[in-house]
């Protein structure tokens, strides 16, 4: 015997406002903007982010909290504005404004064949060393950046390990024979 479940009432909700964010994306600084659990999230064009950035640090936003890559290469599941087409790398920035406690998200499409964007690194610079992180573990570049030298990685090193299509290879394990056993 199949059950079969209907979906809850928020389900339902969270399904028809992702249906109308992808059908009537509002804007804000001129980029699509949307929800998520109460904090608003800017999804702005590659050449726009670094004006972006400026004009919401502008605003108050002095904080870079957080700054990271996503690499979506075989997930069609994220939700975005229907004016904003879907890349495999994304480019999320987190952003605080302390005096008025408030938060925003940025998220950026980055091309798989060309996955360069602006440093903010003289706008923010706690985000130098985030930045390096994701040019290592991604390989999203940051033309402008005052040091673009691996933080994570050996010299050397082939490769972005967060990559979805990164092999993970194997390290052969030698245990040393233990007297008495």
């Amino acid at each position: 015997m199949t059950e079969t479940t209907e979906p809850t009432d928020d389900e339902q909700l969270e399904s028809e406002e992702a249906q109308s964010v992808q059908d009537n994306p509002k804007n804000l600084h001129g980029c699509p903007f949307t929800e998520s659990h109460g904090q608003t999230v800017l999804h702005s064009q590659g050449d726009e982010y670094y004006a972006l950035i400026e004009t919401l640090k502008d605003e108050g936003y002095e904080v870079c909290v957080d700054l990271c890559g996503a690499d979506y290469m075989g997930n069609d599941s994220r939700i975005l504005p229907s004016t904003v087409s879907p890349e495999r790398f994304e480019l999320v920035v987190n952003l605080l404004d302390v005096e008025a406690a408030r938060r925003v998200r940025i998220r950026v499409q980055i091309s798989e064949t060309s996955p360069h964007i602006a440093s903010i690194s003289d706008i923010h610079p706690g985000a130098e060393a985030m930045e390096r992180e994701a040019t290592d573990m991604f390989g999203l570049q940051f033309e402008g950046h005052p040091d673009p030298t691996p933080i994570l990685l050996p010299d050397g090193w082939e490769g972005h390990p967060l990559r979805k299509d990164f092999s993970m290879g194997r390290i052969p394990v030698q245990f040393k024979a233990v007297d008495g056993r």
